[in-house]
């Protein structure tokens, strides 16, 4: 098949991109599908799949940008990898990455979207005869999809009314909470949808706690607590397809701890920070910024000493190590934009997974 020729990866490469995928982290169920049935058009329904991986291995396909064929298309799946354990399939075309809709964007600006996931995508597809026949009559594709798909990560602090939120679970069973929640009070402001579902408590799954538990868990937690929510819709978008809601697919736009986008433009006496190796305070070990030289480029950007770096240039540096970090930084030789978090928010990202 012909490829188009694109820039901006590496040199003059073309775009496509093996993904990782990893054979040993299985999801709770196999690779969910929606019915297959067509309407009287012959277009079939878009399919959901919940990739995930470890640090050294891939995803298990490539995703393809070609001049013959319209939208961003998978190919080359691994046999036995995990996009063929999920069912992919040669051909299908892709609409969706973590609830974005991406048929739309550039080809390469869906690569990164793909790779800032790190280790876990939700992506929706559709098969290739279905995209073409929906193409060929006009259907926006966006309209075939739900509107939003994501669980809702909440960090409420409580005030002299408590957090705001009660909660209700049917006599005699365990792990099914919903919360009620308080007008203007401290959960409202956090962003808990009233009538919502509990997922997960600080990180823990509370799938198999009985309300005295999950109440004592609540009284354990202090003045904050995190919760992980879905709404009625988003529950049931992830319960009819076996997938295992996780809060690395989670809305995190309400939470007060921010990553930051620095980006820094060379200057005579060079960027004006030092790289260092160390171990992270939530375990592992990460690239770290040091020696933030007052008036060069890092700390007009706003870097500050002890942010840890997540991404080089939009691509996650999850699994790189110190010399391919560095690498990835000095690639273009006068500017680089670096995704990095202060010390509490990483260490906050890491307590609640």
């Amino acid at each position: 098949a012909a490829m188009k020729q694109t820039k901006g990866l590496e040199g003059d490469k073309m775009s496509i991109i093996k993904f990782e995928f990893n054979p040993k982290v299985g999801i709770d169920n196999p690779a969910l599908t929606l019915t297959e049935d067509t309407d009287g058009e012959g277009v079939g329904e878009p399919r959901f799949y919940l990739l995930t991986k470890d640090n050294t291995e891939t995803f298990g396909f490539c995703l393809h940008e070609e001049l013959a064929c319209q939208g961003h298309i998978i190919r080359q799946i691994e046999l036995g990898g995990v996009a063929q354990r999920r069912g992919l399939q040669d051909g299908d075309r892709l609409l969706q990455v973590n609830g974005h809709f991406v048929d739309d964007m550039d080809h390469l600006r869906v690569v990164q979207k793909i790779k800032a996931s790190g280790n876990q995508v939700l992506l929706a597809v559709l098969d290739g005869d279905s995209y073409e026949a929906a193409k060929s009559l006009g259907r926006d594709l966006s309209q075939m999809l739900p509107d939003d798909i994501r669980p809702r990560l909440c960090h409420v602090t409580k005030d002299k009314s408590g957090f705001g939120f009660s909660v209700s679970c049917p006599e005699g069973t365990k792990g099914t909470f919903q919360l009620s929640v308080l007008q203007d009070g401290p959960a409202d402001r956090a962003g808990v949808p009233p009538g919502s579902w509990l997922l997960e408590l600080n990180g823990d799954s509370v799938k198999s706690y009985s309300h005295a538990q999950l109440t004592k868990k609540l009284k354990q937690s202090g003045n904050k607590v995190t919760l992980l929510v879905a709404s009625s819709a988003v529950e049931e978008f992830y319960r009819l397809r076996g997938l295992r809601v996780t809060a690395a697919l989670a809305d995190t736009s309400r939470l007060p701890f921010k990553v930051r986008r620095l980006h820094l433009v060379k200057g005579p006496s060079g960027y004006g920070f030092l790289l260092k190796e160390d171990d992270c305070s939530s375990g592992g070990v990460g690239q770290f910024l040091w020696d933030v030289d007052v008036g060069l480029p890092a700390e007009q950007a706003g870097m500050k000493e002890g942010d840890r770096v997540l991404a080089v240039n939009g691509e996650s540096i999850e699994g790189l190590d110190h010399e391919q970090t560095v690498h990835r930084i000095r690639a273009r030789e006068d500017q680089v934009t670096l995704l990095v978090i202060d010390p509490t928010g990483d260490e906050f990202y890491h307590s609640v997974g």
